[in-house]
């Protein structure tokens, strides 16, 4: 498949700004993004992050490139503000053996992100899979002197790697060390460091700790930031193209990150960084103790406070695309009712345009204003994905091609205002950045089977457009009446009736 050289430009958290990408290895792309810790089921904050990168995996495909697209298992070692290990603890909760708590979320996870329509990524690698290459790099921190061994746990040493390499730690962040260091958590052995900013990259476990291994330290497991750092250097390699993420692994997940292959191999993992925003629900950030939560199946059933009624996932994912994926983003039921109209009206649109046809008669072989209006729609889509993968510019772009649709199918633009070829070339672009790209799936007539819809509509429209050929009124009223209130909405044109939802 041929690469479509586009300009694309990248943000890149480490420098602030946008950057011009091309890939290391020319027409691949090599992008590993942290996957879910899987002792309790994924929050719509975990779904917008893989939503978001699930376009620019979809979007780098559709221009040829082959990616090589990374997201991890995290099923031991993630520890919690008091040091417990958090597939322990859930373990603990639940009742069951740690694996059991690892294999029943990583299905949940994987039912979610089938159910919003994300593709699989190329390697999903487990970090209770990679503890040889684990130790591996804990080794070679010790041997690169920016490590040491305390009581059988392995601590890095972040001040001397800020002597070492200034300028590094932090990078990710885009915040000052000393504020850094203010930050840093008061984790489990706070008495073995050197200095409270220095992490644990392998940790000598407890009697009550149950996922251990053996080291040439101790007894223990690794730490949560390393198992990113060695699954990346497996699967692309010591540099690779992008590494991503959620605004909330910033630090200190991603900046250890950066600091341990440096560490390792000194060199950066990744040249750009790649963060999704929060997700905020009325205005205010998600909190269990106030009540200010939502999970993915109450925003479908509608079983929660905070909606008045459930939303389908294809409605929530464009949810999600209407902002940027560096954008926050506020869940109100207002916003989602908008969403949904939005969502129903460019389905609907896409309908009607893959029944349109020019009569080759109207044609005169000339390109009208409206053949260029349409072409510079879809080219402003494109450069919306080009853009830092700018969604919102897509959907608005899509809604102003879904514009000319409807005033072509309603007789509003003469016979030939839209070539043949650039009715073909809309009907193409529309379906593919719906579907192909934007990841939408039509959820039209959910429970049954689109095409018997589609012909009982067509059946009626037929019995309706007989009514208006003998001028019986009245029952060509009642048929759009009642559809009307069935929220299916009738609209006669100069080539017969059409009909949408809503």
């Amino acid at each position: 498949m041929t690469i479509e050289q586009r300009p694309l430009k990248i943000y890149n958290t480490l420098s602030g700004q946008k950057e011009p990408f091309s890939p290391l290895e020319p027409g691949h792309i090599g992008m590993y993004v942290c996957g879910p810790t899987v002792y309790s089921d994924a929050h719509l904050g975990n779904c917008r992050t893989y939503v978001s990168f699930d376009v620019i995996h979809r979007y780098f495909r559709h221009l040829g490139y082959r990616v090589r697209y990374v997201r991890n298992i995290t099923d031991v070692g993630h520890l919690t503000d008091d040091g417990e290990d958090r597939m322990a603890k859930g373990s603990r909760v639940a009742q069951l053996e740690p694996m059991e708590v690892a294999q029943k979320y990583t299905l949940g996870f994987h039912d979610m992100m089938r159910i919003f329509n994300t593709l699989p990524p190329s390697i999903e690698p487990r970090a209770t899979g990679h503890i040889p290459e684990q130790i591996e790099m804990v080794q070679a921190i010790l041997d690169n002197g920016l490590a040491y061994e305390r009581n059988g746990s392995v601590y890095f040493n972040v001040r001397k790697f800020i002597e070492n390499k200034p300028g590094v730690y932090g990078s990710v962040s885009g915040r000052v060390v000393d504020d850094l260091f203010a930050e840093t958590r008061e984790l489990k052995n706070q008495d073995e460091k050197d200095h409270p900013a220095d992490f644990a990259i392998w940790m000598k476990a407890r009697p009550q700790d149950i996922m251990v291994w053996k080291s040439p330290w101790s007894v223990g497991f690794p730490g949560w930031h390393l198992e990113c750092s060695a699954m990346s250097t497996k699967y692309l390699g010591q540099t690779f193209d992008i590494h991503g993420g959620g605004s909330d692994l910033k630090f200190p997940h991603h900046e250890n990150e950066v600091a341990q292959n440096f560490g390792a191999c000194g060199c950066a993992p990744a040249r750009f960084w790649m963060h999704a925003n929060m997700l905020l629900l009325n205005g205010k950030k998600m909190s269990k103790s106030d009540g200010n939560t939502i999970t993915p199946h109450e925003l479908f059933s509608g079983d929660s406070p905070h909606v008045t009624k459930g939303y389908s996932p294809m409605v929530v994912r464009f949810f999600m695309l209407m902002a940027h994926y560096r954008s926050t983003l506020d869940i109100t039921d207002e916003a989602l009712q908008a969403a949904e109209k939005g969502y129903r009206k460019l389905m609907d649109t896409n309908q009607l345009l893959q029944s349109l046809s020019v009569d080759p008669a109207d044609y005169d072989g000339s390109e009208s204003d409206t053949d260029r209006a349409v072409l510079t729609a879809i080219e402003d889509a494109y450069q919306g994905l080009d853009d830092d993968f700018n969604t919102a510019i897509v959907l608005a772009a899509l809604s102003e091609l879904g514009s000319y649709v409807h005033k072509y199918a309603n007789g509003q633009l003469p016979a030939g205002a839209l070539s043949p070829w650039v009715i073909e070339r809309l009907k193409t672009a529309f379906q593919t950045f719906l579907f192909d790209i934007l990841g939408l799936q039509d959820e039209a007539g959910a429970g049954a089977d689109n095409q018997t819809v589609d012909g009982l509509m067509q059946l009626i429209l037929d019995i309706r457009a007989g009514a208006r050929a003998q001028k019986d009124w009245a029952t060509s009223d009642k048929i759009r009446d009642a559809l009307a209130a069935a929220g299916i909405t009738v609209k006669d044109g100069k080539d017969g009736a059409t009909w949408s939802r809503g």
